[in-house]
């Protein structure tokens, strides 16, 4: 039997007895928002715990632009503004928790490496940036105590992060598996030396690669299910050529973890997918616009997670103005981390005027060769910041884009070219590194976008 009493007024013991293996679980009534406070843990030995805060807890989880810490990921690759945010991180009500990667595991775990510190100049550094702006924001705003819980591990696929049932269940998402495996044998063939090794003498990416769920096994489910706020998320970039998967992918995965946890609805926020090109040093970015519009795989995970907005309770971080050429990890975390803390600000703590979102695609109207595009939140009328409106392309029903011209007409943009007598559809930032410049009058880029059903280059492709 173990006992878990509250340090705080009229806090009721709460009693469990131990499982075969050990393992217990109790739920304790908190006390309001604040601390510090202690409580005890009374088994054959007591365990007290000082320095403990009540208040609201988030997750942060995703791949390596989500992990990348205050600190950044060294000189060639630094977090801009962190060392200012790192020596200005004196927020005892901020308390962070990583969970140490990589953690794949066979099978779902019961815990999990870390440890909860308070956050200071001392611990803030090797923390998720993003997150740690995020919760900063909801800190300042509320005055309640935050907790980050942080579970990362860069370069991975979404797959690796879902419940293995929910992949080897679904027709469509068990064609995944082969894909694992087959990368998983031209691995091993490009590096005979780990031919036979056990899997703990493989390089971890390995070891989260080779089978679906593995970082969900070692590193998700360890925190099921511990009482969450919501979830901010950064990811994509490993599943780039898989577009058209993702739009059943991610959903899938959000209401698989919301059903694990079986605490409603809560709130999942994510960042679309920031530009990003390889260029030679010798080439100018930005690059001159190409003749003819080039449609990316890259394009196709942003339309999937713009589409992802239709889940309950979602919602989406513009990144495309953040990103950097030839540096899939940009420096700017800290507007990223704002720009998710605004939807949790209006949509979870009630704070008033906040735009929380640029604009979001509507609807159009295709009218005398023109097209006409509607959007949502338009906060403050639209905006072509720096000049002409770019980024837009049009094009007839043979279904080639060709450049646009685009102008603002109040809370719309019509869209127009001289050689296209009958437009059917439209694209807007439908590039991997695209030049485009639509903004709110709050300040927030629009999302890319497509108007069209047309086939996607990743049309079928299982992995």
């Amino acid at each position: 039997k173990v006992s878990v009493k509250g340090g705080w007024n009229r806090a009721e013991a709460v009693s469990a007895v131990a499982d075969k293996d050990g393992n217990w679980m109790v739920k304790i009534k908190t006390p309001p928002a604040g601390g510090p406070c202690k409580f005890a843990i009374i088994g054959n030995n007591t365990i007290e715990l000082q320095n403990v805060m009540s208040g609201e807890v988030w997750f942060s989880g995703g791949q390596s632009n989500m992990d990348q810490p205050l600190l950044g990921y060294g000189e060639d690759q630094p977090t801009a503004g962190g060392p200012e945010e790192i020596a200005a991180a004196n927020y005892p009500k901020i308390r962070l928790f990583n969970v140490e990667p990589p953690q794949p595991s066979e099978k779902p775990e019961f815990t999990c490496p870390g440890q909860w510190q308070e956050c200071s100049p001392e611990t803030v550094g090797p923390f998720s940036a993003v997150a740690y702006i995020f919760g900063k924001e909801i800190q300042q705003y509320t005055g309640v105590p935050v907790g980050l819980i942080h579970s990362c591990v860069g370069g991975t696929y979404l797959e690796t992060w879902m419940k293995p049932e929910v992949i080897k269940n679904d027709p469509e998402f068990k064609k995944i598996i082969p894909g694992f495996e087959r990368q998983k044998n031209d691995w091993l063939e490009q590096n005979p030396q780990f031919k036979g090794k056990p899997d703990h003498e493989m390089p971890f990416h390995f070891q989260a690669f080779e089978k679906v769920g593995r970082l969900y096994n070692g590193m998700i489910a360890p925190l099921i299910p511990f009482t969450i706020k919501g979830v901010i998320w950064y990811q994509g970039e490993s599943n780039g050529g898989r577009g058209e998967q993702y739009q059943r992918l991610f959903p899938a995965m959000i209401q698989s973890w919301r059903d694990d946890w079986d605490q409603g609805d809560f709130p999942f926020y994510f960042v679309q997918l920031a530009s990003f090109i390889d260029h030679k040093p010798s080439e100018e970015i930005p690059y001159e616009k190409p003749a003819v519009p080039q449609p990316h795989p890259w394009a196709e995970v942003r339309e999937a997670q713009r589409l992802t907005l239709s889940v309950k309770n979602t919602g989406m971080a513009v990144a495309i103005d953040l990103g950097e050429a030839n540096n899939i990890h940009p420096a700017n975390k800290i507007d990223v981390g704002k720009r998710l803390s605004l939807w949790a600000l209006a949509k979870d703590y009630g704070k008033k005027g906040v735009a929380y979102s640029g604009p979001l695609y509507k609807s159009m109207k295709a009218s005398g060769g023109k097209i006409r595009i509607s959007f949502d939140h338009v906060d403050g009328g639209l905006v072509a910041k720096g000049g002409k409106l770019e980024g837009f392309a049009i094009a007839g029903t043979d279904e080639k884009f060709v450049w646009a011209d685009a102008v603002i007409d109040g809370d719309t943009v019509v869209v127009s070219n001289a050689d296209i007598k009958d437009p059917v559809a439209v694209r807007y930032a439908w590039e991997v590194y695209p030049l485009c410049n639509l903004y709110s009058g709050a300040g927030l880029p629009a999302s890319p976008f497509r108007t069209d059903d047309w086939k996607l280059i990743s049309a079928g492709k299982a992995f």
